[in-house]
Order: C-alpha cells, then sequence, then structure tokens
C-alpha cells in the first residue's frame, strides 16, 4: 500500500542530550534505508540490463527482505513518539507492505514470476529512494525542492503502479496456496480450527478497495498543501 503523509502526534518534551541521540539514531537509520533501497534499484536495473541467470528474486530477495523488513522500526519509532507520527496510521502501512514480502513472495514461487514483482519492486524502491532521502536531508536542515516535488508528483503515477503489482502477486499467490494448500488447515484437527490461507489473501486484496483510494486522494490533497504553498512562498 502506498505511504501517504502520516498523521502527525504531540512531540514530548526531551532533555537536549537525549534529543541529539534520537536525531543521531533517526539519521542512521534513514540514510541506511536510502541507501538500502537504492542498491536494490541498482540490483533490479543490473539484472535487466546484464540479464543475469536465475530469477529477479534470486537477484533481489535478500535485500528486499532485509530494508522491507526493517520499516518494522518505524512502527516502534512511532509507538515511543521518536517521530511525529500517529502509529495507527504507520502500522497498518507497513503490515501491508510486510504482508506482501513475507506472506506472499517469500514463500510462493509463482508470485515472484509474475510481471506485478517487478512493477511492485520498480515503484516500491523509487518512492522509498525519495521518501527515506527526503527524512534524512530534513534532519540536518536541508530541504530540497526537487525531493519535494518527486515526492508529492511521482505518486501518481508509482501508486498505482505499485498497488497493481502488489494485487498481481496476490492473484498469483491464491492460485498456488489453492493448489498446495500451504499453511491451510483442514478438518480433522486436534485444534479443531478450520483455516484457508488463500481465503486471508483474498481478504487482504479486498482491502484495497476502500482503503487505496482514500489514501490516493489524501496524497493529492497533500500536493496541492505542499507544493501549493512552496510555490506562495517562492512567488
Amino acid at each position: 500500500m502506498p505511504k501517504p503523509n502520516q498523521v502527525e502526534s504531540k512531540k514530548p518534551i526531551r532533555s537536549p542530550a537525549k534529543e541529539m541521540l534520537i536525531k543521531a539514531y533517526l539519521l542512521s537509520y534513514n540514510f541506511i534505508q536510502t541507501l538500502g533501497w537504492s542498491y536494490l534499484l541498482y540490483q533490479i536495473f543490473e539484472f535487466y540490463l546484464l540479464k543475469r541467470e536465475g530469477t529477479l528474486y534470486d537477484q533481489v530477495g535478500t535485500t528486499l527482505l532485509i530494508f522491507q523488513n526493517a520499516a518494522i522500526l518505524e512502527a516502534v519509532n512511532a509507538i515511543y513518539k521518536l517521530i511525529s507520527s500517529n502509529p495507527a496510521i504507520v502500522i497498518p502501512q507497513i503490515y501491508s507492505r510486510i504482508f506482501v514480502v513475507c506472506g506472499i513472495l517469500l514463500p510462493l514461487s509463482d508470485s515472484q514470476s509474475t510481471i506485478g514483482f517487478p512493477l511492485l519492486l520498480f515503484a516500491w524502491s523509487i518512492t522509498e529512494i525519495i521518501r527515506y532521502s527526503t527524512y534524512t536531508l530534513n534532519l540536518i536542515n536541508i530541504q530540497l525542492y526537487i525531493l519535494k516535488w518527486l515526492r508529492y508528483t511521482l505518486f501518481i503515477a508509482l501508486y498505482p503502479i505499485g498497488v497493481t503489482g502488489e494485487l498481481l502477486c496476490m492473484y498469483w499467490a491464491v492460485m498456488e496456496v489453492s493448489r498446495t494448500k500451504l499453511w491451510c488447515w483442514e478438518l480433522p484437527n486436534k485444534y479443531n480450527v478450520v483455516f484457508y490461507y488463500h481465503f486471508y489473501i483474498v481478504f487482504n486484496m479486498i482491502l484495497y478497495i476502500p482503503i487505496f483510494p482514500q489514501l490516493y486522494l489524501h496524497m493529492f490533497s497533500q500536493r496541492r498543501k505542499v507544493l501549493g504553498a512552496s510555490t506562495k512562498k517562492t512567488n
């Protein structure tokens, strides 16, 4: 799912030493994430331009797992108010990405070979490079208009591309799980519980119907607010 601007919460009062320590941690985290997603984008181009052997997932799988799962720290940061973001907004966004990476791509090879996989990789990597580099520079009081413009303009294409890729991967995952019965519990079993993983995937797909339009339109609203304010300030 796309990541719109997060709703801010009240910032707690801290000592200067603690603020400096938190700033150093956030600076390191965002800088490393910028490098990680940049490397992933490089791996994508390397795979297609140099025609590497194996699959695209073989090329980028480890990098994707590391740096997407590292986003869990964003939820931790929000919960402990290290960043001015609402955990109720941050956690669902992170869950949707990690579900695709760990619940779809990692265990289900069919989802790795669909066109949806490179689509989501392309959209995610560019989005995250811009987002994390913006956060990194903001922490050292550097604000580049070009980054702001890219962040609030490229989403117009990148969000639909990313969501299309995610849904395509989930669709092929549903087909594979319905065939292999991966992580499905059928009766009889000692827990007397029925669970069909492919239905759970379908449930997650259905959630995109009400949620994605709201997030997408919210970003358009933010674009008018942020870029409009920048234009007025420049004038």
